[in-house]
């Protein structure tokens, strides 16, 4: 039975196509990093929010591609597996500080600047606090529950809806609230873990 999420599936069926050529993971890890960046860009100008949440839609897809190109073809590399966690992180983090900005721009206010600077912070942490984990006891212990074939980072595929509602600013209070108890989650993870004298080897 394939317990992949959906959009996995659909990243392994895009990259098939790829195996049998010059195109490495490395290239989709890139392209998700330029229109995730993009995205963030968009997101702080304050003018094109529909357009910045469909390219971060577009991001969170194609982070699948790379590591999916890699497992079919068997041309990943230890390199690109932390290109990708760093592309990962940057792309979320100036997500939500781009969101800050461009509200601020709307607002005449610092607040939702802090915010998105709260939010991109504990991601931040999520992620280095993850990658430790990893590191020592494997991917599998920083495996994201699933529902449905749908994983926790999936509701980013609902940002177009956010934006077209003018709930971007609520989205955001969200994120400044939920983030920081998501890390203090992960940092007792991550206590309890590295506490254990079994780690995997990689």
């Amino acid at each position: 039975m394939n317990t992949k999420p959906w959009d996995a599936r659909a990243a392994a069926w895009l990259v098939r196509r790829f195996i049998d050529t010059p195109v490495i993971p490395n290239h989709f890890t890139l392209l998700r990093l330029v229109v995730g960046l993009g995205g963030a860009f968009a997101f702080a100008s304050g003018t094109w929010p529909n357009a910045a949440a469909w390219l971060v839609v577009l991001s969170n897809f194609l982070d699948h591609t790379d590591g999916e190109l890699a497992r079919l073809s068997g041309k990943g590399t230890r390199f690109g597996h932390y290109f990708d966690l760093a592309a990962d992180a940057i792309v979320t983090v100036t997500m939500f500080v781009g969101i800050g900005l461009g509200l601020a721009r709307s607002v005449a206010d610092n607040a939702p600047i802090v915010m998105g600077c709260i939010a991109g912070a504990a991601v931040a942490l999520i992620f280095q606090l993850r990658c430790r984990i990893e590191a020592r006891h494997g991917k599998a212990a920083t495996r994201q529950a699933r529902w449905g074939g749908f994983e926790a980072e999936d509701i980013l595929y609902l940002l177009p809806l956010v934006t077209y509602c003018g709930g971007l600013s609520w989205f955001l209070y969200a994120a400044a609230i939920g983030a920081p108890i998501g890390a203090v989650v992960v940092i007792a993870q991550y206590l309890k873990i590295m506490h254990s004298t079994t780690p995997t080897p990689p």
